[in-house]
């Protein structure tokens, strides 16, 4: 499949960014179109990159690495966002290309097994969302899956927390680069978890890699299969302690915290342990150690901000 055509959906983002990277590694013909999300050209401009992916016969990915919403977000963000997502979903069951592609769909473990109980979760575990952005993430795993109907392969994939250079600073997201935006600017970060809370670390190029794997192992199913969901992890979780521990290793100095308690925080668990048990052989690879991405990270975070001074 490395000469098939990919469409990378959100592709200037940080999960986007790595999967156009990995993707033209591996010989694909990667197409990463420019979406007007805010506005009512969204739709238009999804159905334009589809017919641009799907124009010649044979074999096709889409990688749906898009998504305005965090924790905070309003309902009514969330809301735009299953219209259009569904809206471009029907499209391609409508199409005739359906039968002969895949649709990989970048959910948040953390948001669905926020309320689920004995971790390490497992793709068996049950989904237990304790926000908005949990319920919003499975109701668009659910629309997905809704495509092998119209013989297309999905594949879902509930991921960690990402990390890694190239995020939006801007979005308030991301504990590892808002710590090391935190460290270079002397700007206080507000944490509102415990310092014992566990959570698992996937560098994003590592993350990459996993999906792109996972997408070609997809394209050996029979069109029309059901919907395959994994867990993308490090199967190693880290405690907030911990990472501050790395930082200040690295970094000779622990970056301003503001301790506090949040409404916010009611969403947030307090162990996140993730153990993937589908396509296991696809995990039997060699990762970034942690200490290696955080000093990546601090690197491109520190690089960024002092351009803009």
């Amino acid at each position: 499949m490395s000469s098939s055509p990919a469409l990378v959906v959100g592709s200037h983002g940080l999960l986007g960014k790595a999967l156009s990277r990995e993707l033209n590694r591996r010989g694909f013909h990667t197409l990463r179109p420019a979406i007007r999300w805010r506005g009512p050209d969204a739709r238009g401009d999804l159905e334009r990159a589809f017919h641009a992916l799907t124009a010649a016969a044979g074999p096709w990915a889409v990688f749906w690495a898009a998504g305005a919403g965090v924790t905070q977000t309003p309902q009514a963000v969330f809301d735009e966002e299953i219209a259009v997502f569904s809206a471009f979903a029907a499209h391609v069951a409508q199409s005739s290309a359906a039968r002969t592609g895949t649709f990989f769909f970048a959910s948040s473990a953390g948001a669905a097994y926020a309320g689920s109980a004995h971790p390490p979760f497992t793709e068996a575990t049950t989904p237990e969302p304790l926000a908005p952005y949990g319920h919003t993430k499975l109701a668009l795993e659910q629309i997905i899956a809704g495509l092998t109907d119209a013989g297309t392969r999905v594949a879902i994939g509930r991921i960690a927390n990402l990390y890694g250079p190239g995020q939006n600073l801007a979005k308030p997201q991301g504990l590892i680069s808002q710590l090391c935006l935190s460290l270079v600017t002397n700007r206080p970060l507000g944490v509102y978890v415990p310092m014992d809370t566990l959570r698992d670390y996937i560098y994003v190029d590592d993350a990459a890699a996993t999906i792109v794997e996972l997408v070609q192992a997809m394209t050996q199913l029979a069109p029309g299969s059901p919907a395959v969901t994994k867990i993308i992890a490090s199967g190693q979780a880290i405690s907030i302690a911990k990472v501050l521990g790395e930082l200040r290793l690295i970094a000779r100095r622990r970056p301003p915290l503001i301790l506090a308690a949040s409404p916010f925080s009611a969403a947030q668990a307090r162990d996140l342990r993730m153990e993937s048990t589908v396509f296991p052989e696809i995990d039997r690879r060699t990762l970034t150690p942690f200490p290696v991405g955080f000093a990546q990270t601090l690197a491109d975070v520190r690089g960024r901000t002092l351009a803009h001074r």
